[in-house]
């Protein structure tokens, strides 16, 4: 019932924005489901890379890092982080990865795990190159 009220409020220009902006969030939830699935894990630590792992064999990995050891979990091909000894947690909260391009990072703890591969090895190469 509010939204009747709410709906018949508007200008027509509202509503033209309002539907604009509802089509851009549905493209961008496309977009974000059509990217391709991983085949394999890259961890980082302080820009260097610490551990490869492919995504099709279930895992547990420790990952050392400076506050401590950090526990993530590779499972039916998605990645997660289970135990961090960083204060907020925000890198258990980001919940699982398993597409290529997705990231989890702990920034306290300076790791950085995420997914590539699911391409072709001509689109694996560089999106952007500057001078």
């Amino acid at each position: 019932m509010a939204l009747k009220a709410l709906w018949r409020r508007m200008t027509p220009l509202d509503r033209m924005l309002l539907c604009g902006l509802l089509g851009f969030a549905l493209l961008l939830c496309v977009l974000v489901f059509r990217l391709p699935g991983g085949s394999r894990l890259v961890v980082e630590r302080d820009d260097r890379i610490i551990y490869r792992a492919p995504l099709d064999r279930d895992r547990r990995m420790r990952l050392a890092g400076p506050l401590g050891e950090t526990l993530a979990v590779i499972e039916n091909g998605t990645v997660r982080v289970l135990a961090s000894p960083c204060r907020h947690k925000v890198c258990i909260g980001m919940g699982r990865i398993s597409r290529s391009g997705e990231w989890l990072a702990c920034v306290p703890n300076h790791l950085l795990l995420r997914i590539e591969g699911g391409r072709s090895s001509a689109e694996d190469g560089y999106d952007l190159i500057s001078r």
